[in-house]
């Protein structure tokens, strides 16, 4: 049943207790696969980020949605455009640790979590943009042209990220941390956002999530000798 099947992961009480080590096996680090109302004439144009509108074809190296589902928008007419880009989320599933090791199980835990956004929260689509996988690879989720539903009352141009994982009882694998790294300065590169505005769920609104575990990593990755704050400085983002 899709109701069985709600996250918790934004919502969850922290765990406390010694954490365990990494549940999937880390094969290394590898490239990240990276109702209409008329316009009155006297209003003037709404003020839009200066950047070109997100499309909806994934960039190279991206997992493309159709390799998870063939299914479109649930809801199109209750969802909302982007139009454009000023901020990025970064998310875990918390759903409970299960094996991971292929495309197909990945494949399936994403679809999951689309049928419990739909089914279970009645949302128009899965809530966030791309997905990152233990391995590293990255996946294509809602369609970038849309906002997502991923931080309450802030998802207009907020881009969302999940890592699939729950990092309150694992720790992300390296392949994982490191394509999260590139892959968040090529968005950051891409929509001109500054790393002060590249934040986890919880930097956000009340919650848990991303984790202990990958919430110590975000701060660490942005500050000092982070290397997401290392490569957005050679992209002359922060």
């Amino acid at each position: 049943m899709v109701g069985a099947m709600l996250l918790t992961g934004c919502g969850q009480s922290k765990i406390t207790g010694k954490l365990p080590g990494p549940y999937w096996a880390d094969p290394g680090p590898q490239n990240a696969v990276t109702n209409v109302v008329p316009t009155l004439p006297a209003m003037p144009a709404p003020t839009r980020p200066a950047q070109a509108p997100p499309v909806d074809t994934p960039s190279a190296g991206i997992v493309s949605r159709s390799q998870w589902t063939r299914t479109g928008v649930a809801r199109p007419y209750d969802i909302n455009p982007m139009n454009g880009i000023r901020h990025i989320t970064v998310h875990h599933d918390g759903m409970p640790p299960t094996a991971l090791s292929n495309s197909s199980r990945v494949a399936a835990r994403i679809e999951q979590i689309r049928q419990s956004h739909v089914g279970g929260r009645g949302w128009a689509d899965i809530g966030y943009h791309y997905i990152i996988d233990p391995q590293g690879r990255v996946w294509e989720g809602r369609a970038i042209r849309y906002q997502g539903a991923h931080v309450k009352d802030q998802n207009e141009n907020n881009l969302g990220i999940l890592m699939l994982g729950n990092f309150d009882a694992q720790t992300p694998t390296n392949s994982a941390l490191a394509s999260l790294d590139r892959f968040v300065v090529a968005q950051m590169q891409r929509y001109n956002v500054p790393l002060n505005q590249v934040r986890t769920h919880q930097e956000r609104d009340q919650t848990a999530c991303p984790g202990r575990m990958l919430q110590s990593y975000m701060v660490r990755t942005r500050s000092g000798s982070g290397t997401m704050l290392g490569l957005a400085r050679r992209a002359s983002l922060a």
